[in-house]
């Protein structure tokens, strides 16, 4: 089966703590809600400590068009891109050498929160030494189900293709699609919660000339599920100056009564329960979307502690975050033959679970 061998993360340079995202919050919305107070307590109830973005603080208490956030997420995706795949393809921890750019096969590149065309990873590949024969899968619109969804288009075609190697790169700057005189809800929330991130992943297939140093996970299988007629549960709209974030307050409902069944018969595929289960590999898309993760699938506050780590420590950053979970159980060794269960959800409405085992 398909391994993953690296992950790489990258933080953008600004780190604000979730006290100056309120005071900033605060001072632009004070005159619109009467009781502001009051709704600035999910700043503080959203167990956030720190947050990573692109652009320091006063640029976010000025107006923006379309076209400068948009040149702003091309910039810096590019930059961070090349970043991030450079320190993959030089983890020593897991890899036996570096990886020259020139042993990839394809590039799965994902994204949500910015468009470009040619995509990020063309123009990456101006900068970095790919053969010109690379394919590119650029995928856009998963939101947070991103990183898992890129995970496992990546497991099919090493399945497919066994001798390749393959990058997932997801990129977000979720901050840059901040508007400060849309006065809804879901825009206070989404100030509250989302952040900047980069990360690149690599794998390889069964016959792949890269073996890794340690014990790595193998993905065994994987499972997408689509919510009909739910375009409303989150996703953007799209206006003059920018994407507008749409967060329905019902996403934690939902994942209580949909996210159970589906995670029951996609471990019965393999002969599985979650009590087999030692990892959960979640994104941590809010505090109380972790909450309901371990309502409906019976885990303890252990389970979801690295998740809910990495929330404290960057906020929701869409498609790469469940990456930095990885990343985080890679580096703890999880012992051999243990399973991981890797579960993110996104617009559509949408979920992706992947199925691993370390050896």
């Amino acid at each position: 089966m398909p391994k993953i061998l690296s992950v790489s993360t990258v933080n953008p340079p600004f780190t604000i703590q979730q006290k100056e995202a309120a005071a900033l919050t605060r001072a632009l919305f004070k005159d619109r809600f009467q009781n502001i107070e009051r709704m600035l307590k999910v700043f503080e109830n959203g167990d956030i400590q720190n947050r990573h973005l692109c652009m320091p603080l006063e640029w976010f208490e000025q107006p923006h068009d379309f076209e400068e956030r948009n040149h702003l997420y091309t910039e810096h995706a590019v930059n961070f891109g090349v970043q991030a795949i450079e320190q993959c393809l030089k983890n020593s921890t897991t890899l036996p050498k570096e990886i020259h750019p020139s042993e990839i096969d394809a590039i799965f590149y994902i994204s949500s929160s910015g468009i470009s065309t040619p995509s990020i990873e063309a123009r990456i590949m101006n900068l970095l030494p790919f053969r010109e024969d690379t394919k590119r899968i650029p995928i856009w619109g998963l939101g947070c189900a991103g990183g898992a969804a890129g995970l496992s288009r990546a497991y099919e075609y090493c399945l497919a293709f066994p001798k390749a190697n393959v990058l997932v790169l997801a990129i977000e700057l979720c901050s840059l699609t901040f508007q400060k005189d849309d006065y809804s809800k879901s825009n206070l929330v989404g100030a509250s919660l989302f952040s900047d991130g980069i990360a690149c992943v690599l794998l390889s297939g069964d016959e792949s000339g890269i073996q890794p140093i340690k014990s790595v996970p193998k993905i065994i299988g994987t499972s997408s599920k689509f919510m009909s007629n739910s375009e409303d549960v989150m996703g953007w709209e799209v206006k003059n100056n920018g994407l507008h974030v749409i967060f329905s307050r019902s996403i934690p409902n939902i994942i209580t009564k949909w996210l159970g069944p589906v995670v029951h018969e996609f471990l019965n595929k393999h002969q599985l329960t979650t009590q087999e289960i030692t990892h959960f590999v979640a994104h941590p898309g809010g505090k109380k979307i972790l909450t309901a993760y371990e309502d409906t699938l019976q885990f303890s506050a252990s389970e979801t502690e690295i998740s809910r780590e990495v929330l404290n420590k960057h906020g929701n950053m869409s498609s790469p975050t469940i990456l930095y979970v990885l990343k985080q159980f890679m580096e703890r060794d999880p012992q051999s033959q243990d399973f991981g269960l890797m579960a993110a959800l996104g617009p559509g409405f949408c979920g992706e679970l992947l199925l691993l085992q370390w050896e």
